[in-house]
């Protein structure tokens, strides 16, 4: 496929997204429909169709048309030239067809003054919160979520130095490079989708996993007995017991979730129990019990991008009770003088240190000891966690 097409393509499946189609669903539709496509096409169409969702408000606002064309156009013209723009829509082939003179008026003639919604490029009714909970920082934060997010992947050091596992991704031609501050992590800066395939990500000696989780992870106490509550694929109790000679837990609530973590944890060489919700009391207590709640996403936004759009106010506010509710649960599967350790991937203060305040209020038995905000950057996702210990001794 051209350029050309590739925009084409985009437009319409952004079009079938505009009127509901959720964006994955779109992504495979096309797909199926266009055996032609190859897999270079199909990770360039991905990644218009993910870039335009990102920036959807700013590009409604560029293009002055709220549809699929609209995005695409829109997108084309960052950075670009009317000539270069021009040049794809050209109605030749399979190209857009050419730009009318108000779309080119649009998005090449005199700037127009935006809203708070395309100067964000989020939601207009979460904007307060977003300024309340990051204030000078919460432009910057918001622009950073209009950018790709970088790959990053965890080494299980108890398998081999982060030194090796990078010399041989590069002798795949997976180029990586060490973070600067967290010990597991390696940048992939090329090839990232080649990294499925690779035999260290076969054998679990690699897991793909952001820096800003994995920081989470590394600086998780140590433990006897660790419960991972609410566990999801898994990834962050595979990266403790990394480090780790506690007996591994993980639990939750979908079931379905936990399907695939045994295997996982066969090849990181780990053995990690799954409990239901019933089993947990009867296998605790725990000396640390990380709950590593539902959340908005708000920090991992470069990455899903869709669920920027889809939040609602009564999405959070039911957000914000499912945590509070797993907090008290999980309160009392923490064993005395262990640690509570409580963890989104939000940048939101309702969902962070509020939820913790609340916690404290009605447990007066924990009491915060740690707590930190990572913000979305090249270095990871916007991540926050709290460690929060039960005081007295014993179970």
């Amino acid at each position: 496929m051209t350029p050309a097409a590739r925009l084409s393509a985009a437009i319409e499946v952004l079009d079938l997204y505009l009127t509901g189609t959720p964006l994955e669903k779109a992504l495979t539709n096309w797909a199926r429909r266009s055996r032609f496509a190859g897999s270079k096409d199909r990770a360039a169409l991905r990644d218009i169709v993910f870039g335009c969702v990102r920036r959807r408000a700013s590009l409604f606002h560029a293009s002055d048309a709220r549809s699929g064309r609209g995005l695409v156009a829109g997108f084309a013209a960052i950075d670009a030239s009317r000539a270069q723009v021009e040049a794809l829509f050209s109605g030749e082939g399979h190209a857009p067809a050419p730009l009318s003179e108000a779309e080119t008026q649009a998005l090449f003639g005199p700037e127009r003054a935006r809203d708070a919604e395309a100067e964000y490029d989020l939601p207009a009714w979460l904007i307060p919160d977003f300024e309340a909970s990051l204030g000078a920082a919460a432009l910057d934060v918001a622009h950073r979520l209009r950018d790709r997010a970088p790959v990053f992947l965890r080494v299980n050091l108890s398998r081999m130095s982060r030194a090796e596992a990078a010399r041989l991704l590069a002798e795949d031609g997976i180029a990586t490079e060490p973070h600067k501050s967290v010990a597991t992590a390696l940048r992939v800066t090329e090839n990232p989708r080649r990294v499925a395939q690779n035999p260290l990500y076969m054998d679990g000696v690699i897991e793909l996993q952001d820096a800003a989780s994995q920081a989470v992870c590394a600086g998780l106490p140590e433990a006897e007995k660790m419960l991972d509550y609410c566990a999801g694929g898994g990834g962050k109790v595979l990266a403790y017991g990394a480090r780790s000679t506690a007996a591994l837990f993980a639990h939750d609530a979908n079931q379905a979730r936990l399907a695939d973590l045994s295997e996982r944890a066969q090849r990181a060489k780990l053995t990690v129990k799954t409990l239901t919700t019933s089993a947990c009391d009867a296998a605790g207590p725990f000396d640390l019990v990380l709950v590593d709640a539902p959340c908005s996403g708000t920090g991992t936004w470069r990455r899903a991008p869709e669920a920027k759009w889809s939040l609602t106010p009564a999405d959070l506010n039911d957000l914000l009770a499912l945590q509070a509710g797993i907090l008290d649960q999980a309160a009392d599967l923490v064993s005395k003088g262990g640690c509570l350790a409580y963890a989104t991937c939000s940048v939101l203060d309702a969902e962070n240190m509020e939820q913790v305040q609340s916690f404290l209020a009605r447990h007066s038995e924990f009491e915060l000891v740690h707590h930190e905000r990572l913000l979305p950057s090249e270095d990871g996702d916007g991540f926050f966690v709290a460690h929060l210990t039960k005081r007295g001794t014993g179970s």
